[in-house]
This record gives C-alpha cells, structure tokens and sequence, in this order.
C-alpha cells in the first residue's frame, strides 16, 4: 500500500505544480515586502495587447525603422551634390623673428665716401652698390663726399593670414540627378521592408500567443488523463485487495500512470517554453526579482471561425498588397537608375566656384594692410578616352538589373506558393476540426461505458485503458487542429498582405518611371 501512496503523491505532486504553472506567480509569502511584492508580479497580455507592445518593442522592427531613417539620410547627402556649398576656409602663420632675418629682400642705405667703398649702418644686409667702373685720373684732386643712394632692406612680417570664403555648384553632370532619383526608390524598399517586417511579427505573436493556449489546455488535458489512470490504479488496488482482480490488473494500471505522467511533464515545460519565447519576440526584458515565476501570462482562447477564401482571389490580392512584392519592385527601380548613373559618366562635368578672398600684407601684419579681390572659376572636364573603364560599369549595372529583374519574378512564384500553401494548411485543419467535432464526444462516451462494463465484469481493464488513450488522442488531436487553423489564418493574412492595410500608387510598372505616393 505505501509504494501506490508514493504514486498517488508524485501524480498528485505533478498536477499541482501545473496548476501553480498556469495561475502564476499567485500572493507569495505573507511576510515579502509591498515592493518585492509588485516586482513580481506577471503582467497579463491579451492578444491585442501582446501585438501592440511587439509593434513598440520588437527588435526587428525596430531595426527596420531606423533604416528608413537611414535611407533618408542617403537622401539628403545624395541631393546636396547639386545644391550649393559654402565653404570659408583660413589660414594664420608665425615664424620667429631670428628665421625672418633671412627673408629680407634688400640692402640698407648708407654714404659713399670712396670710390668703390661705402659704409653700412645695418649687419643684414645681403645687398651692396656695386663698384665703380670708372677710374679717376692719378694725381686728380678728389671731390668732397657726396651721400650716393643705396637700396633700402625690407624685412618681413613675421605674422602671415589669410581667409577665403568660397561658393560651389554643380552646373551640369550625368550622374547625379540619377543618383537622387535612385535614392528615392531605396527609401521605399526601406518602407516596404519595414512594412513586411511589421506582417511577420503579427503573425509571429499571433502564432506564439496561440500556442501558449494550446499548451496550457493540452496541460488540462493531460491532468485529466492523470487523474483518470489514478482513480483506474485505485480501483485495481481495491478490487485486489478484495480477491477479485490479479495482481497483472494492479501492475497494468500502474504502468499506465507512470507512463502518462511524462507527457504531463513534458506538457508543463512546452507551456513555460512557450511563454518565455512570446516574451523574447514582444520584447520583455529578464526581471531577476520575479525568480522562476513566468514572464507573462495571457487571457484568451482559441476561436474557430470559418472563413470562405477564394484561391484565386487570394493569390492576386497578395500580388497587389504584398510588401515583399513592392520592396523587390523598388529594387528594380533603384536599380534602372543605378544604370543611368553609369551611362551619365560619359557626359561632361561642369562645376563654378566663387567667392573672396583676404591676405595679409608680407611687410605688415596690421588688419588695415591687407590685400582683397574675388575668385570667380569655372571648371570642366570631358571623359574623352578611359580604355573602357565607365563602359565596364554600364555592363556591371546592367547585370545587376538583370538579376533583380529575375529575383522580382522569382519573388512573385514565391507569393503565389506561400499563399497556396497557407491555403492548402487552412483546408487541412479545417477538416481536422470538423473530423473531431463529435469524435471527442464519441470517445469520451467510449471510456463511461468501458468503465461500466469493467465494474459489471463484462469488461476488462485493456478496454479502459485503450479507450483512455483513444480520448486523450481525440482532445490532443481536436486542440492542435485549432491551433493549426488559427496559426495558418494568421500565416494566410501575413501571405496575402492582409495584417495592415496601407495605400501606395504607382505611375507605372516595374520597367517603368514610377510617382510613389505612400501612406499609412
């Protein structure tokens, strides 16, 4: 009797930490404090809920707005090489006076007393008056000096600036308005790619909410099943005791219990798995203080409502709504232009710079001794011969174009498969729905009159056991339908691009100039 008391207490054991498992945290000790208190409690989601604090927190999406933001600024750094740019620039100098001394440029000034002689006054000077060349008679009285005219030295200043402020535009070149046009169409494949981003996390919270639910009622359904082979292995015990039944009978509905409460196990640890994924994918940071309680907990259920598709119909609406589509028709677009920038390397440059410009004076550092004027400039230049460089990269991008092109068709059999293929999933549970309506109800009833005829003795225990296992099949199978249907419904509304609604028109076609107007 105490090894089927040991049973009874570990399946007993079993059901309870389940139970503990779904309710949450609960009240905790009654001597924690208020703030531990509020630091542990489960914050409960709804479905509406859980997508809302994914659309705020996932990183995914997250990261794709920031490259919109990132495209933008392409935007702008593209567009200003054909807008005007103003650039001052300056320059200041010192150089020590005992290095300027070897600047001067002339001599000093002093009196000619000899002929082919003079007296200096300075011990820089580099400039002499050359000798004179005439000779003057032997004996000749000599003149009286005369003060004859030397070059005067002129030294540096040892201070030298200058400031300059200079305009530049872009009159004409073959790749840059290309280039702009090209970033515009890089921007929307940012958008549509955060579009379809923000698609796959609703669909991915919806899937992940689903199946919380799902394992918290195959949890229900495996405690029911426990305790159902409990109340068998009692009975056999009973009826053992009293000399009706074998021993075999008592070892059978044993078994059956300890092999049963493995997939009740097994059932608790999908459960907390599954809540611990759902708060990764909305973004719920670990709180050490909540311990081993679980991140969440959710409110809702699975509901089962039909829904009429037309294939067809569908396949279209996800070619027109798809923003996996339009993202990889921006790409094509992008891609046309990133030609015409490399053919737009064959035309002529032409750039104009303008401005003014202020010096200083070599002598004179003073503001008021300065020189001024304008700078006017007109450059171009003309790729005449390169050996074939820019045609090299005309053939590079019209390669590249070439393959978005068969990525974008490839891209559009993909949709057309992902859509059937939510189609197909949808037909599959919605008959595996509707083959189990009654089919749990069967089996349930299955077990009642297998339990009957065991206590009448027309039965035996093989007949209880086999219809326990038939029930549990049925719920399991009756629960994964519904999350089946429900996860493809949402996979079917991501493949269809049915998740959001957003507006966009296009002038034309993928091979042709577009006018994107987007919108949320």
């Amino acid at each position: 009797m105490r090894k089927y008391f040991v049973i009874f207490g570990f399946a007993a054991a079993m059901i309870s930490a389940s139970s503990v498992a779904r309710a949450g945290t609960g009240g905790g000790s009654t001597s924690a404090s208020s703030e531990t208190s509020s630091a542990r409690s489960v914050p409960t989601f709804t479905l509406d809920q859980a997508i809302l604090t994914a659309l705020q927190r996932n990183p995914a999406l997250l990261n794709a707005e920031q490259e919109i933001k990132r495209t933008k600024g392409v935007i702008i750094e593209i567009r200003a090489q054909a807008l005007p740019h103003i650039t001052p620039a300056g320059t200041f100098e010192w150089t020590d006076p005992n290095l300027v001394g070897a600047r001067i440029l002339g001599g000093t000034t002093g009196t000619s007393t000899t002929p082919g002689t003079a007296t200096t006054t300075g011990a820089a000077s580099i400039v002499d008056p050359p000798p004179s060349q005439v000779k003057e008679p032997t004996g000749a009285a000599l003149a009286d000096p005369s003060p004859t005219p030397g070059v005067t030295n002129t030294q540096l200043s040892d201070i030298s600036y200058s400031i300059s402020v200079l305009g530049r535009q872009l009159v004409f070149n073959g790749t840059t308005w290309p280039s702009i046009r090209g970033t515009f169409f890089q921007r929307d494949s940012a958008y549509f790619a955060f579009r379809n981003t923000l698609d796959q996390v609703i669909a991915t919270v919806k899937t992940q909410f689903y199946q919380i639910v799902v394992n918290k009622a195959l949890i229900g359904v495996q405690e029911q099943s426990v305790h159902l082979l409990e109340s068998q292995l009692k009975d056999q015990q009973n009826r053992f005791e009293a000399g009706t039944v074998p021993r075999f009978n008592v070892l059978q509905a044993e078994v059956a219990l300890y092999n049963q409460i493995p997939q009740l196990i097994t059932a608790q640890n999908n459960y907390r798995i599954s809540k611990l994924v759902l708060a990764k994918t909305i973004g719920l940071d670990f709180n050490p203080l909540r311990g081993e309680n679980p991140p969440l907990e959710v409110v809702g259920e699975m509901p089962y409502i039909p829904r009429t598709i037309a294939l067809v119909d569908a396949i279209e609406l996800g070619k027109q709504r798809r923003p996996f589509l339009k993202q990889a028709r921006a790409n094509v677009l992008n891609q046309i232009e990133q030609v015409h920038v490399a053919l737009g390397q064959f035309f002529p440059t032409i750039n104009t710079t303008g401005g003014g410009e202020w010096v200083s004076s070599p002598t004179n550092s003073s503001w008021h001794d300065i020189s001024k004027g304008w700078i006017a400039q007109v450059q171009g230049s003309v790729p005449i011969w390169d050996s074939g460089e820019i045609w090299g990269r005309v053939k590079q991008q019209r390669a590249l174009l070439s393959e978005t092109k068969i990525t974008y068709d490839d891209d559009v059999r993909q949709v057309e498969l992902e859509v059937q293929q939510s189609y197909s999933n949808l037909q599959q549970n919605r008959e595996l729905i509707q083959s189990q309506e009654k089919n749990v109800e069967q089996a349930d009833e299955a077990l009642r009159l297998a339990k009957a005829r065991l206590d009448a003795g027309a039965g035996t225990q093989l007949d209880v056991l086999n219809a326990q296992v038939q029930l549990l099949t049925a719920q399991s199978t009756r629960l994964q339908a519904l999350f089946g249907y429900n996860s493809a419904l949402a996979e079917f509304d991501r493949v269809t691009g049915a998740q959001s609604t957003y507006t966009e028109s296009f002038a034309n076609d993928a091979t042709g100039k577009p006018k994107s107007n987007l919108s949320k």
